[in-house]
């Protein structure tokens, strides 16, 4: 039997297949004014409605003119101006020229601009000191970025602040969106406090849920934060049951791992099914997938950094996809040279919380220090993720890793 075979830790690659093959994406709309669309996934393609730009328009400031006019004479008159917002309505004299600035309307009948850094005003008029000038040079015509009709962003498309204004420049006021996944959330045991509590021995504060809650609102799901919850076995189940007809997803932070006291993995079999439970990924061996009657579920495990690397890692992405987010990927892998030693065993894919910088045009890595998966620090180090794959062992500096730099919402 291989390492990464023992019984009971499962890949996390299988453990993904299992988890996205039984999501299906949320079927409730909203239609959302645009000013408050930011985060959410397209219910549909958004058709541009007319043209960007709507005019042939001019992309300098300078002069338009008749090329035809400048074959006799390099000097024409100023017959008016066109300004944005104020185009030159007036007839147009041939032998003339028209001031003209950026995004300002062209007149009918122009066929270039000249930049005015290669014009010079005289008594005479415009005297114009470009040789050679082609046909349609600096102007924009209708539709050169948007054509009417156009799909500019496709159903399932998560809207950025890129993507707002563009949508807002082709007039639409209101877009139809998927509403977003309610996750959720809790922490499990008597051992934590709440911030701002002195201590008592043997107690921590609770950090996990301030990691979990940013994620939830950074993945575009809206987090329902139910505190901590201590390990009472009926005020466990109370909290499950009303988190359920709240949510969408539950998500419980401790409890899924193999001591006395861990009492959510024994409630979640009464209230549902556990899908899978202990994977071959370190840190993170005890996270926990599976169904309620009205919810799905993911038991992350208690220790921070295991905490938010299962949510980034494995609940992320199910998440994208409860929320109809086709345009999601997965983080890209980039191979980095070690700066120094990694330690390893085989057995678990090791995410790992590394730096990396580029070295002589070469992305180099090192690690952050102390790889526990209780020491957050090392994580709020980190701007990537050194990603050991299960059978490797102990690397040396020098050595070949795959790393996955943080995306946006580790940032």
């Amino acid at each position: 039997m291989a390492c990464c075979d023992a019984p009971g830790l499962m890949p996390i690659e299988e453990a993904m297949e299992k988890m996205l093959s039984r999501i299906k994406p949320i079927q409730s709309t909203l239609q959302l004014p645009l000013a408050e669309a930011l985060g959410y996934v397209l219910a549909e393609d958004i058709l541009s409605p007319i043209f960007v730009p709507p005019f042939d328009n001019s992309a300098m400031d300078g002069y338009a003119i008749r090329i035809a006019d400048l074959q006799s004479t390099k000097t024409l008159p100023v017959a008016g101006k066109s300004f944005a917002g104020q185009p030159f309505t007036d007839q147009w004299p041939q032998g003339t020229c028209v001031r003209i600035m950026t995004g300002a309307k062209i007149p009918q009948g122009c066929d270039a601009v000249i930049m005015q850094e290669n014009t010079q005003v005289t008594d005479s008029g415009v005297l114009f000191q470009q040789e050679t000038i082609k046909p349609q040079e600096n102007i924009r015509p209708t539709g050169d970025d948007i054509k009417q009709g156009d799909i500019v962003l496709p159903k399932g498309a998560r809207l950025s602040p890129r993507d707002i204004p563009m949508i807002a420049s082709l007039g639409v006021s209101h877009v139809n969106v998927v509403r977003k996944p309610k996750v959720a959330f809790f922490s499990t045991g008597d051992e934590l406090k709440p911030l701002g509590q002195a201590l008592e021995e043997g107690q921590i504060y609770d950090s996990n849920r301030y990691g979990i809650k940013p994620l939830i609102e950074n993945f575009g799901c809206e987090p329902i934060d139910l505190g901590i919850i201590p390990d009472c076995p009926e005020t466990l189940k109370q909290t499950f049951e009303k988190a359920q007809s709240l949510a969408d997803v539950v998500v419980t932070s401790g409890g899924v791992s193999v001591g006395e006291a861990d009492y959510t993995k024994d409630i979640l079999e009464q209230l549902g099914e556990i899908g899978f439970w202990k994977l071959a990924i370190k840190p993170g061996k005890p996270f926990a997938f599976g169904e309620l009657e009205n919810a799905w579920f993911c038991g992350l495990p208690g220790n921070p950094v295991s905490a938010v690397l299962t949510m980034y890692v494995l609940v992320q992405p199910m998440l994208a996809k409860l929320a109809g987010h086709t345009e999601w990927t997965a983080p890209e892998s980039i191979p980095a040279i070690t700066k120094a030693g990694f330690k390893k065993a085989p057995g678990r894919t090791d995410y790992q919380r590394g730096i990396y910088s580029i070295e002589n045009g070469q992305f180099v890595v090192e690690s952050t220090g102390n790889q526990s998966s209780g020491a957050f620090r090392s994580m709020s180090l980190a701007n990537c993720f050194v990603v050991l794959e299960r059978e490797r062992g102990r690397v040396e500096a020098g050595e070949t890793v795959q790393i996955q730099l943080f995306n946006s919402t580790l940032y």
